[in-house]
Formats: structure tokens, sequence, C-alpha cells
């Protein structure tokens, strides 16, 4: 376990503030925590100083921790996730060793470590990584609960997995709760088994579970009214129905995001996503179906992120380790088909970091087939790509060339260990040369602007584009920003501080005729004006 600890710090800590916050969710999240610390309220979330609904506070709870011990700032922001990675890795292993044997306990842990996006949002500031760990606790102890006969024992699994979808819960909604629900149908309706072994396990999992969100959902409306619940439920029944903020995407869109970003997991499981007999574990089946379910659903929704099916991480590494873990012991072959898969990918994701520096260096040659004016503008900012950029996709390509041919070899571990170190050094390698320069072209002359008004008495808005970096960035405080109006009001009528307006170069009409406002400057794709109130 301490090999797995030393190996995750090394994979999640590094880099973490070496990039600014992205808009919108990981600047969102960390503004609701500065803002708790700003206000000594904790007990409400809120952005720009009012009721903010679309969140429950067990996250903001932890980024305002780690805010007080490190800082408002990138590091203290993404320092909650990293450790949940770290403490992952640590439960995989454990799940692993009592589900089959220590050494399966590892493969799961490096086959999770070892794909892109597993890893890499443990090096974000966004809610998922924690929210899944809680929701996977519960379903876990839904397979315990199948499984165990013991009473005491059984009633000690349903307390806990109550207590995890009731932490679920308060991070993010009752999404989790639903997937469990479905999960145990599913289940029940296949075997023809229920996971709670008498009626007291379910009435302890439901008491603990209803526990944790009952009480600050008690206390938020006693402080408060109903308006968190009353706003909350209309807007995930939006994000269900219709598109929402230009996330629609056709059906297959997260199977393709799964297929690419969970890599090499994603090929080495496809071929036990398939029914299987029903000799197989409980462990092994509850995997498939959850598989299934989180993908079938976030296909159906309306709106689709690409963090919304993160879930599926969980069984996807699951059933690589299982395949790996039988190719280890001779059990079974490889597959042609797999071999040539995990070869094509390689390759292609490796081209991709090892073409963008190029593209990079350039970018002129790039303009002619851009017609937005916006999109021109960001691209066209100078910032200081290098040849030398490509040694992220390089290094990428080499490592999981080497562990190719070592699962070519039957080396097992050796492959892993080689994935892992290739995703490791790829994404550490990135956050320093690539994700900056990226984060530049993107946002980087806007939240300049901010940090250079921090600290000052003034108010900063944007117009024509959603954005929470002048909040964070910018670090508005109560004192203002309840003076604040929306953007046409704030355009037209005078204030006692002076006001800053952002919008979009594609954009500037909408503030260019208004007299008592005076363009700054543009840089990149954005526009930077002034006025004196």
């Amino acid at each position: 376990m301490g090999s797995i600890s030393a190996l995750a710090m090394i994979a999640f800590f590094p880099g973490l503030g070496h990039v600014h916050l992205f808009d919108w969710d990981e600047i969102n999240f960390a503004e609701a925590a500065r803002e708790m610390l700003v206000t000594g309220n904790y007990g409400q979330v809120q952005i720009n100083f009012e009721p903010f609904y679309e969140k429950p506070p067990l996250f903001f709870w932890l980024q305002a921790w780690s805010m007080r011990q490190w800082g408002i700032n990138e590091f203290a922001a993404r320092f909650p996730n990293a450790c949940c990675g770290v403490v992952t890795l640590l439960t995989l292993y454990l799940m692993g060793k009592a589900e089959k044997d220590a050494r399966f306990g590892l493969l799961w842990a490096l086959t999770h470590l070892s794909a892109l996006l597993p890893h890499f949002y443990f090096k974000t500031g966004i809610i998922d990584p924690v929210f899944n760990y809680l929701i996977f606790l519960s379903i876990y102890a839904i397979v315990k609960l199948y499984q165990e006969r013991k009473w005491h024992l059984a009633h000690m699994w349903a307390c806990g997995g109550g207590l995890a979808i009731g932490a679920s819960i308060l991070t993010k909604g009752p999404v989790g709760l639903l997937i469990i629900a479905l999960v145990i149908v599913c289940y029940g309706i296949r075997y023809l088994k229920s996971p709670l072994q008498s009626w007291r396990s379910c009435l302890i999992y439901v008491v603990s579970g209803c526990s944790i969100p009952a009480a600050w959902l008690s206390y938020e409306t006693y402080q408060h009214g109903n308006g968190f619940i009353t706003y909350f439920l209309a807007n995930h029944i939006d994000l269900f129905s219709q598109p929402v903020a230009g996330h629609g995407q056709p059906f297959y869109y997260h199977f393709m995001v799964v297929a690419l970003g969970c890599f090499p997991a994603s090929i080495l499981a496809m071929k036990g996503l398939a029914p299987h007999e029903p000799a197989e574990t409980t462990m092994q089946s509850i995997m498939r179906i959850l598989f299934w379910l989180v993908m079938i659903l976030f296909s159906l929704v309306t709106t689709k992120i690409i963090h919304y099916s993160s879930l599926v991480y969980f069984p996807v590494s699951f059933i690589a380790a299982d395949y790996l873990y039988h190719l280890a012991q001779d059990k079974c072959r490889p597959c042609r088909w797999m071999q040539s898969g995990l070869w094509i990918l390689a390759f292609g994701i490796s081209m991709v970091f090892i073409t963008l520096p190029i593209l990079a260096c350039h970018k002129d040659r790039l303009y002619s087939f851009i017609h937005d004016a916006y999109t021109l503008a960001c691209i066209d900012l100078p910032v200081n790509w290098r040849m030398k950029d490509c040694v992220v996709g390089c290094s990428y390509l080499m490592l999981q060339v080497i562990g190719l041919y070592a699962l070519h070899r039957g080396k097992v571990l050796a492959f892993l260990l080689s994935a892992t170190m290739a995703t490791t050094c790829c994404l550490n390698l990135a956050t320093r040369y690539i994700i900056p320069k990226i984060e530049q072209h993107l946002q980087g002359p806007a939240i300049g602007f901010y940090q250079q008004l921090a600290g000052q008495a003034v108010f900063v808005t944007t117009v024509g584009f959603k954005s929470y970096a002048p909040f964070f960035y910018a670090q508005q405080m109560p004192t203002l920003s309840t003076e604040a109006m929306n953007s046409a009001a704030l355009i037209t009528t005078s204030r006692n501080n002076p006001t800053y307006f952002v919008t979009k170069v594609d954009n500037l009409d909408v503030l260019a005729s208004h007299n008592a406002i005076k363009l700054l400057y543009t840089k990149g794709g954005f526009a930077f004006w002034a006025t004196n109130g």
C-alpha cells in the first residue's frame, strides 16, 4: 500500500497550481468555496454572494478547508481531488484484494491510474472525482450485502453504504441514488436476488443514507426557505430534457469519450463488457450492469458533458484488470483485435500531443481555414510554443510501445507499470508545457485583466458571454457585489465605484455605442472596457 500511495502522490500532486482554473466548472466551484471563507457562511452555497442552488455544499466545504490551509489559489482548489485520487487507488487495491488477492488489487489500482481521463480528473478542481468515489463505495457495499451472510456484518455494510450515498447526495445531488436503485433492480431481475438480507438492513441503509442530506436540507430550509429544493429539481429536469449551455451532443458521445479517455483500460475491457455466464462473481455482474446503466442513462440525457459518464471509469478499470489477471495466469489468450486496438490508439493519442505543438508553431498556415473572428484572435495571440513541447507525445508513445511489447510477451505487470508511467509522464509534462499554453489562448488575457483588479474597490463583469472568472480572480467582495445588477443595467447606470467590462472581440458593438464606456484595449479574443460611473 505504501508503494501505491507514493505512486499516487507522484502522479496527482505535481503541477496542481501551475495552470489557472478553467471556466466554468473549476472556477465556479472554487469561487463558491472562496465566498464561504469571505462571508463565514458555510451553510449556504453562494456565487457572487447570491444563493447558488445548483449544487449542495460538501465539495465546497472540502475546497474551503483546503483554501484555509493553502490560500485562495489553484493548488488549494485542486488539492481535495488529488487527495481523493490517493484514497481511490488505495481503496481499489483493498477492494481487489478482498475480491481475489493482492495481485488483483494491484492490477486494478494500476489499470485505473494508467487510464487518461480517470488520472487527469484527480488533477482538477471539479466535483466528480469525490462524487463518483462516494457512489462507488455505496455500490461496493451493495456487493457485500449480496455476499454477506452474517447479519451484524450485513448491517455494518448497509450503514456504510447508506452513509456513502448520503454524502454523495450532499456532494452533487440524488442522481447517485437513482443509479444505485437501477443497479439493484437490474441485478435483481437478472439473478432474482435481493441484496438486503433483512428488513433491518434495508431500514439501516435508508436511514443512514437520508441522515446526512436531511440534516443539511433541514437547516437550509429553516434558514432560507425551500428555494434550494425548488430550483435544484427544476435545473436537473432541464438538464435531462434539453441541452443546456451548448452541451448538446450525439447519442454516441459518451461511448466515444470513454473509448478514448479511458485508454488503455477501455480496449482491455471491451471483451468483458459483453454478457457472461451466471457463474461469474457478484462483483463482475454488478460492474457490468453499472457500466451499461451509466452509459445508457447519460446517453439519453440531452445535456452531454464529458464528465457525466465518469462513474464508468470504475467498472471499466475493474473489467480491464480482470482480463489482465486472467491473462497473467494463462487462463486466456491475448486477442489480436485487442492488441491492434491498443497499438492504434496509443499511436493516435501520441500523435495528438505531438501534432498540437507543431501546428501551434506554424499557426499562421491555419488562418485561411478559420472564419470565426473570436477563434482567430485566440489562436493569433502570441504564446511561446516550441518544438520541444513535442516531448509530451514522444514520451507517451515511447513508454506505451515498451508496455505493449511487454504485454505481447505476456508480462502483464510490466505492461501496466509502463502504461502508468506513460500516462503519469504525459499528464505531468502536459501540465507544464502544453496545458498552460492552451489556457493562455482560451482565457489568459481575461484572467490577467481580472488579476490586475484584485483587491481594488471596483466591479468587473462580462457582457455577451457567461464567466465565473471575474468573481474569483478579481476577488470580488460582497460590499460591491450586492450593488451588482444585470449587464444591461450596469452599462447604463452610474455607480460609485469604477466598473469594468469584458466582451469578446466579435461582439464589440454591444458597448461601442455607449459614450460613458471607453475601450481600454483588446488582447487575444477579448476586449476590455471601463467607465468611472
